[in-house]
């Protein structure tokens, strides 16, 4: 008789499951002895969800998460307009937090609000409270209250934006890619890009302050592609990620080791060896936040995302 194999389990479903709000029960029939319950408290305000798409510029944002002491961020900042436009206090829940200098062209975002109205006021109005930062509520739509900006997702993909091979510190758009003195070897790049497709786990490209209860990530898209369209001095590199999330600064990580590949310091199967030692120290040093854009959050199942540059317009 056959030994029957256990079955296999989805540690990142598992762990997005597990995170997941739960519905929970607000109030009993009866209590202890018999007697009635407590009666609830009045039902809040009946309010619409909406998904907001956001596209920001992180340089001069600590970061997405809201911060105590006046310290700017994207989410404080948004919070701030939507009071200034209806009088509530809200919180905006997001798809996936952003580190200090990240970008975002297709962040996604919901809040709840109490006040009728629709989608283009929703868009323009919270867009003139957040003049004159860099950030704008690219479109609002009113969505069911099941939708979650960060559960419902079922996508992300990322563009990491490298200029190479100049010497010379660029006068314009240098926050937003990381500037390389050196040339890189895109084929070498790309071979060692290969190692890392699939499922691992991608403690070796993980920070040690990642919250992520396992390391185990599904990476479907790696692969580094030359834009050769731009007229600034130069060559233009961007590596596209694709995955269903990711771990933290695991896509700056990527982006550090293979840069090390490029300059000929490592030969492409040394990456290989690196995942496999599930050791951080082991890998190349984490690559500059300015050049990582999150490019589309999806959330029901689509092609793969279109290559180069081109798709981040």
């Amino acid at each position: 008789m056959s030994e029957q194999k256990p079955p296999v389990i989805d540690a990142e479903a598992v762990e997005i499951a597990a995170d997941a709000p739960q519905d929970t029960q607000t109030a009993q029939d009866t209590v202890h002895g018999g007697l009635p319950a407590v009666q609830p408290p009045a039902r809040a305000p009946k309010t619409q969800r909406w998904k907001l798409t956001v596209e920001y510029d992180g340089t001069p944002f600590a970061g997405w998460q809201r911060q105590d002491g006046g310290i700017t961020t994207v989410q404080g900042s948004i919070e701030r307009a939507i009071e200034r436009f209806c009088g509530e206090n809200v919180t905006v829940h997001v798809a996936g937090r952003t580190d200090a200098g990240v970008h975002a062209l297709g962040q996604v975002a919901h809040i709840d609000l109490v006040r009728e109205t629709d989608e283009k006021t929703v868009r323009d109005a919270i867009n003139f409270h957040l003049r004159p930062l860099p950030v704008s509520i690219v479109s609002a739509e009113a969505v069911p209250d099941e939708f979650h900006a960060r559960f419902s997702a079922t996508w992300r993909v990322y563009a990491y934006r490298i200029l190479c091979n100049r010497r010379a510190s660029p006068a314009m758009g240098g926050a937003q890619f990381w500037h390389h003195s050196r040339d890189l070897d895109l084929d070498a790049m790309n071979k060692a890009a290969k190692h890392l497709i699939g499922t691992h786990d991608f403690t070796s490209f993980r920070a040690a302050e990642c919250q992520a209860k396992s390391p185990v990530r599904t990476l479907a898209r790696l692969e580094i592609v030359e834009d050769k369209t731009s007229p600034m001095h130069g060559r233009h590199l961007t590596m596209w990620a694709e995955a269903r999330s990711f771990l933290h600064h695991q896509i700056r990580n990527f982006a550090g080791t293979l840069a090390m590949v490029g300059e000929g310091k490592w030969q492409p199967d040394d990456v290989k060896a690196v995942l496999e030692a599930c050791d951080r120290t082991k890998a190349g040093p984490m690559a500059p936040a300015s050049g990582l854009h999150l490019v589309r959050v999806d959330y029901d199942a689509k092609e793969p995302f279109q290559k180069g540059l081109d798709s981040l317009i």
